[in-house]
């Protein structure tokens, strides 16, 4: 420890406590951040299972018709596959509705405890990676369905 002596002006409000609380809400707003991040992530890995899934049930059935390896059937393969995507591109839309909506609480959080000159600074969370690969497999989802939509299975209808 220093025998120097604390100048109180070096802190929020002149005061060691206050300062130590302002770096631990800094701190909170950080992890909050990051689990709503988190929790993108898992709808992202949710709906790209949805998307990927609808698609190879719905391209598996139409070549194993197309090859003659089974016979043609109805359309219950496409619409399954047609519903798994749209489910997928349904909950990534949510996700990502939610995601802005709750972003901009935080911020707004943030900048009013930053105008009481309780924080340091007014940090302005931006999109983040996991966002912009969400918009990204929204629109590889749109186009698989927008695919499959176009291309009927093979057979009599």
């Amino acid at each position: 420890m220093s025998d120097k002596p604390v100048d109180d002006n070096q802190f929020i409000a002149g005061s060691p406590s206050v300062e130590l609380s302002s770096n631990r809400t800094s701190l909170s707003f950080e992890r909050t951040r990051m689990s709503a991040d988190r929790t993108l992530m898992s709808i992202v890995r949710t709906s790209l299972s949805l998307i990927s899934f609808g698609f190879t049930i719905f391209e598996g059935f139409r070549q194993l018709q197309k090859s003659g390896a089974i016979p043609s059937m109805s359309d219950g393969p496409r619409n399954l596959g047609m519903a798994l995507v749209g489910l997928g591109i349904l909950l990534l839309i949510m996700g990502i509705v939610s995601h802005m909506h709750f972003g901009r609480g935080l911020n707004g959080r943030r900048e009013r405890l930053y105008g009481e000159k309780l924080l340091h600074s007014d940090i302005h969370y931006s999109a983040t990676p996991t966002f912009i690969i969400a918009f990204l497999l929204l629109a590889v989802g749109i186009l698989a369905i927008a695919f499959m939509a176009a291309r009927p299975l093979i057979g009599p209808h």
